[in-house]
C-alpha cells in the first residue's frame, strides 16, 4: 500500500482484518450453499398450483375452473432479499465479524381465485436462517412485507401486510428453514380488468417495520361509564 501513510505494522494489520472478512463472507456463502437443494425435503409450498392464471370455483374440491385473469407476479423487493442480524442491535447493518444471524428467501409460490368481484391470493414464502461468526444458539425474529403494488407512472399500494416468523437456532452453527403461508390476501379486481396484469406482489425482508410494530401503542380500555340510578 505505497503512499497510504501507514507503516509496515499497520499495513500487516489492515490487510489481516481484509483476509478476515473476506473469509467470513466466503464461509457463510458456503454454508448456505452446502446442501441447500435438500434444505426444504417436504415442504408446503409444493402443493401451490403452478398455473399463472387465477381460477373460479373450489380449489380444495378439485371444482376449480381456469379463467383469463393473470395471478399476480411476486418479486422479491429490491434491497430486501437478505436480513442481516448483528450483536449490536440498532446500530446498522453489522460487519462480517459482528454477524449473528443472516436470513435468505429462497422460494416463492402464489395461487390466485376470482370471486364475486375479488381477487383472493394466497402466498407462500420459504426461507433459511444460518449463524454468523458471532452467532450461536437462540431465536430469531424474522419480519417479513407482504405488498400488493400497482406498478405505474405513479405507483399505487393496494395493501401491505407485514408477519413476524419465530426461528429458533439450535446450536452455534446450524441453517434453518423458515416458512411463510398468508392464505388471506384479497382485494378488488381492477377496472378495466386488464389493468391486473400492471398488479405486482412484493415481498422482503422488513426490520424497520418490525421495529414500528414495537412501537405501536397498546390500547387501553375505555372505563366503563357509571349505571345511572333508576328512579322509582
Amino acid at each position: 500500500m505505497r503512499g497510504s501513510g501507514m507503516t509496515p505494522v499497520e499495513e500487516r494489520k489492515q490487510t489481516m482484518r481484509v483476509n478476515t472478512g473476506v473469509a467470513v463472507v466466503l464461509g457463510l456463502s458456503l454454508l448456505g450453499g452446502c446442501g441447500s437443494t435438500n434444505l426444504f425435503n417436504t415442504s408446503a409450498l409444493d402443493l401451490f398450483s403452478t398455473s399463472s392464471k387465477a381460477t373460479t370455483g373450489n380449489t380444495d374440491t378439485g371444482s376449480a375452473t381456469p379463467t383469463d385473469v393473470e395471478c399476480p407476479e411476486i418479486r422479491i423487493r429490491s434491497g430486501a432479499a437478505t436480513l442481516m442480524i448483528g450483536s449490536k442491535p440498532g446500530e446498522g447493518e453489522p460487519s462480517a465479524v459482528d454477524l449473528r444471524y443472516q436470513a435468505t428467501i429462497v422460494r416463492t409460490a402464489r395461487e390466485c381465485q376470482v370471486n364475486s368481484g375479488l381477487m383472493m391470493m394466497k402466498v407462500g414464502i420459504e426461507g433459511r436462517v444460518i449463524t454468523g461468526p458471532a452467532g450461536g444458539p437462540g431465536s430469531v425474529d424474522v419480519p417479513l412485507r407482504i405488498a400488493v403494488v400497482q406498478e405505474g407512472i405513479n405507483p399505487k399500494t393496494i395493501l401491505s401486510k407485514f408477519a413476524h416468523i419465530p426461528v429458533t437456532v439450535a446450536s452455534a452453527v446450524d441453517r434453518v428453514p423458515f416458512t411463510h403461508i398468508d392464505s388471506e390476501i384479497s382485494f378488488p379486481l381492477p377496472q378495466p380488468l386488464a389493468q391486473i396484469d400492471a398488479y405486482v406482489v412484493y415481498i422482503g425482508f422488513d426490520p424497520m417495520g418490525a421495529q414500528q410494530e414495537k412501537k405501536k401503542p397498546v390500547a387501553k380500555p375505555k372505563p366503563r361509564s357509571p349505571a345511572k340510578p333508576r328512579q322509582s
